[in-house]
């Protein structure tokens, strides 16, 4: 049995690495697992089994927090919040050497905080800040190294899209992984504008020394505080136990809309079509490879796979600081080859068991799963925020990779040390009375 499940794991990501879609080699392999899994007992394969699955793997209530949250993310951004948040984190930076840096990384953290997708955050701050940057006299590799590392705060600042796919692989409280993000999401931020601060001391980036007159400060103070609204709403309403996630993700929609239509007048109404398009075109992918996943999930539940994956990492380890530094350096050779929500999908009902088994907190696992995969989208070779940021900077991938690299190796600082302190991940989700 342990062959065959091996060779089943084996086939599906030898399918993902050779370009098949995700969610095709996720509903083969679970199907095989079930072909071999009726083989071996000598019972028909049960194929009432893979629509149940498919339909469960959509059908989960907090779930609908992703098209929610990807809606309400899009609105925001075609109302032109983008440069009302640049404006703003520029007004706090102040004159910091590498004020504009500083500023990528402060806006992305609240663009983030919105949309909750690292891709979006490096795609829509890139497009304004690497122009912007090259254009006072940073490197566009800098500025693509800065702009894409700073796209990795965006998934761990609730809201979480990312999370949401954990919580809802696992059984855990999407709550309480949100709650477990703040602490993180800000070390990360917090790491790279220290590692702005000390690069400068090579690079002596371009400081800015205007000033700016009293009643523009008042407006991109107004300009600034009325889209971030929505996330303190959200995780107020969260953390107040006022709503759920789900719940959340439909405020955010009509906060999102009420802003956009009639405060900031940026958005008509005919808009809404193409925005529901591109918001709907954004969850599918994801919510099908969820569905497909559930298969693969329930076919290799039913050969017992978690049972030997854990009986495997046992007879290796039972030392859970160990287990948690394997489980990283997979995870970041995962990232470098997987779209982090997919290998989440895949992985955590896997590894999650095994974590609880050994006494670690399911919550500080998940954070410390996603911090690791999102990671991921600024390791190449797949990377998706390198891509996009070195193709906004016209420059190679290879160019984008070197700017990206201290920043990298900073997040991975964070991920080392809410691995190994877990009171960093768990602080705030206890004290708010959240189970962990």
């Amino acid at each position: 049995m342990e062959a065959i499940i091996g060779l089943l794991i084996a086939l599906a990501f030898i399918l993902i690495i050779v370009g098949v879609p995700i969610y095709v080699s996720l509903l083969l392999t679970g199907v095989l697992s079930l072909v071999a899994l009726a083989v071996s007992t000598g019972t028909p394969v049960a194929t009432i089994a893979v629509s149940q699955a498919i339909f469960n793997g959509m059908g989960n209530l907090p779930l609908l927090a992703i098209p929610f949250f990807m809606l309400a993310g899009e609105i925001m951004n075609r109302g032109g919040i983008t440069e009302k948040l640049i404006k703003f984190a520029m007004l706090l930076i102040g004159r910091l050497p590498g004020s504009l840096a500083h500023a990528g990384i402060v806006s992305s953290m609240f663009f983030g905080g919105i949309t909750g997708s690292a891709q979006a955050s490096a795609s829509c701050m890139g497009g304004i800040l690497i122009p912007a940057m090259e254009k006072e006299g940073y490197s566009v590799k800098e500025a693509a190294g800065v702009i894409s590392a700073a796209s990795v705060c965006g998934p761990i600042i609730p809201p979480s899209i990312i999370m949401v796919v954990y919580a809802t692989a696992v059984g855990a409280s999407v709550g309480s992984m949100f709650m477990g993000g703040v602490i993180p999401g800000i070390m990360a931020g917090l790491i790279l504008m220290v590692i702005v601060l000390l690069r400068n001391r090579v690079c002596h980036f371009p400081r800015r020394t205007e000033k700016l007159a009293a009643a523009e400060i008042k407006k991109t103070l107004i300009d600034g505080i009325i889209p971030l609204g929505m996330p303190v709403i959200v995780v107020g309403g969260i953390m107040g136990g006022i709503c759920t996630a789900t719940e959340a993700g439909a405020i955010a929609v009509v906060y999102s809309l009420i802003v956009s239509l009639f405060i900031t007048r940026t958005l008509k109404l005919r808009d809404m079509g193409s925005i529901l398009l591109s918001a709907a075109n954004s969850a599918a992918p994801l919510l099908l490879i969820i569905a497909c996943a559930k298969v693969f999930s329930y076919g290799l539940t039913a050969l017992q796979m978690p049972v030997l994956v854990n009986d495997l990492i046992l007879s290796i380890t039972d030392n859970k600081w160990v287990f948690l530094l394997l489980v990283n350096i997979l995870l970041l050779i995962m990232g470098m080859f997987m779209d982090g929500g997919a290998a989440v999908i895949i992985l955590a009902p896997i590894l999650a068991p095994v974590a609880a088994s050994m006494g670690i907190s399911l919550v500080h696992f998940g954070i410390v799963m996603c911090l690791n995969l999102t990671i991921g989208c600024i390791t190449p070779p797949l990377g998706y925020c390198l891509f996009i940021t070195g193709k906004i900077g016209k420059i190679s991938i290879e160019d984008t990779v070197r700017g990206t690299l201290p920043y990298m190796l900073g997040e991975i600082i964070v991920l080392l040390l809410i691995t190994y302190v877990p009171v960093l991940v768990t602080f705030v989700p206890s004290v708010l009375g959240y189970a962990i």
